[in-house]
């Protein structure tokens, strides 16, 4: 499946059934709880496809050989063993800390994916990976409070992005950081109108750089 995701992405979604299912795990695995990195690439053996000399340097050559489906059809997903790095648990998942939010405070817990594609990838024909960009908004309020009418407001926001070699990780950030595109928020600190909000939001561009997304209400 993750192979399917990586080459309907790079090539911006194709109508076919094998890409309109891609696209349907993709979205799945943002859709809360808990949210998933939505390409796995670590679980798309890339090495083992087609490669001339086995240095796992020619990545670009599976893009052509991979899209012409009537001949090389999609590679199979392989199930891998979970990460045993130290100081994590065998699902990759930190234990819940308190974030301070105004006068409330939330637990979350951060997953932090420590595999990534084993090819290098580093190449700028693979940025269609890098620019896939999560927004996990948490529980954004904003309302009246007291008998003088102080606005309060809280929220969490975090980001996960892809590193170079397509590794995934989660790190802190802000409304403010959330895309154009992103709606929900849009009178988030014009005066105090009252605001509830929870979602998801993932961007992405494709392999020649248009852009799409997609987001999740909760």
């Amino acid at each position: 499946m993750d192979c399917a995701i990586l080459l309907c992405l790079s090539g911006g979604w194709p109508a076919s059934v094998p890409c309109s299912r891609a696209r349907a795990e993709f979205i799945r695995r943002i859709t809360p709880w808990p949210v998933e990195p939505p390409l796995q690439i670590w679980r798309c053996p890339m090495r083992a496809s087609h490669e001339l000399n086995g240095t796992g340097k020619n990545g670009g050559r599976i893009f052509d050989i991979l899209f012409d489906i009537p001949r090389h059809p999609l590679l199979q997903t392989i199930t891998v063993a979970p990460s045993q790095e130290v100081g994590l648990s065998s699902t990759g998942v930190f234990p819940a800390e308190r974030v301070e939010t105004g006068d409330k405070s939330s637990d979350f817990s951060i997953t932090l994916g420590r595999e990534r594609a084993d090819i290098d990838i580093s190449g700028p024909e693979f940025n269609f990976v890098r620019s896939i960009r999560i927004f996990d908004v948490r529980n954004a309020r904003q309302y009246e409070a007291g008998s003088e009418g102080d606005c309060e407001r809280s929220a969490v926001v975090v980001l996960g992005t892809y590193g170079v070699q397509g590794d995934f990780s989660w790190q802190r950030s802000s409304i403010g950081t959330l895309p154009k595109d992103h709606v929900g928020l849009e009178r988030w600190g014009d005066n105090c109108p009252s605001i509830r909000h929870r979602s998801v939001f993932v961007e992405w561009r494709d392999y020649g750089g248009k852009y799409g997304y997609e987001q999740v209400n909760y």
